[in-house]
C-alpha cells in the first residue's frame, strides 16, 4: 500500500498508525498547492478531494479521510491493539474522540492556516480554539491517552492536530494535561520515526 502525504499535515496520523501497526508501505509526498505527487502524478486523479491523506490499497482502491484510514489500518491489524473491537462500547468511545478531534479540534486549529484571515478574524478563531482546548484539557484529566488506557489511533490523530499549535504560536502551558499528552506521544519511537521520515525532526 501507499500513503500520499504532506509533511506535518493531518496525513501524519495514518503515517504513525502504519508504523505503529507494523505495516509495509510506500510513502509519496504531495505538493498540495500544485496537486502534484513527488512522482509527477496529477493528485486530482488519485484523490478528487485534492487533500491528503489518501491510502492506495494493494488492490488499487483509494481510501481517504483520516478517521476512516486509521480505523481501516487498525481493523486490518487487530493484533496491534490500536482500536477496540467493532460493536463494543470501547470502540464507540474511540469513535467519539476521533469525531471530536475531527469536527472540533482539527476544524478550529486548521482554520488558522487560511492565508486570507485578517487579524480580527484570527482573534475570533483563536477564541474558538481556546474553548475547544479548554474542553480537551478536561477530557484528558487523569488520562495517559485520549481514549481508553492505552495508545490508539485516537492518540495518533489528536497528537498530529495539536502539533499545529506550535506553527500558530499557541502556548500549551495553560493546558498542562494537553502539554503532557503531547510530550508523551512525541516520545514514542514510532512517532519519532514518522516525524523523521517527514523531515519534521532530525
Amino acid at each position: 500500500m501507499k500513503l500520499y502525504y504532506a509533511p506535518g499535515a493531518c496525513s501524519m496520523a495514518p503515517h504513525v498508525v502504519l508504523r505503529e501497526a507494523g505495516y509495509k508501505f510506500d510513502l509519496e509526498k504531495v505538493d498540495i498547492p500544485n496537486k502534484k505527487t513527488a512522482g509527477g502524478e496529477d493528485y486530482w486523479k488519485i484523490n478528487p478531494k485534492g487533500y491528503v491523506p489518501a491510502l492506495k490499497l494493494d488492490d488499487g482502491q483509494v481510501l481517504t479521510e483520516v478517521q476512516v484510514i486509521c480505523q481501516y489500518l487498525a481493523d486490518h491489524k487487530a493484533d496491534s491493539g490500536l482500536a477496540p473491537k467493532a460493536g463494543t462500547m470501547e470502540r464507540y468511545r474511540l469513535m467519539e474522540m476521533l469525531n471530536f478531534t475531527a469536527s472540533e479540534v482539527h476544524k478550529q486549529i486548521g482554520a488558522l492556516f487560511n492565508p486570507k484571515m485578517t487579524p480580527d478574524m484570527k482573534e475570533v478563531q483563536l477564541a474558538y480554539v481556546e474553548r475547544r482546548l479548554n474542553t480537551l484539557e478536561k477530557l484528558l484529566e487523569g488520562k495517559q491517552y485520549a481514549s481508553g488506557g492505552k495508545f490508539s489511533i485516537a492518540d495518533a490523530y489528536l497528537f498530529t492536530i495539536l502539533n499545529w499549535t506550535g506553527l500558530h504560536k499557541i502556548d500549551l502551558a495553560k493546558w498542562p494535561n494537553i502539554k503532557a499528552f503531547q510530550a508523551r506521544i512525541a516520545a514514542r519511537p514510532k512517532v519519532q520515526e514518522t516525524m523523521k521520515a517527514e523531515g519534521l525532526v532530525k
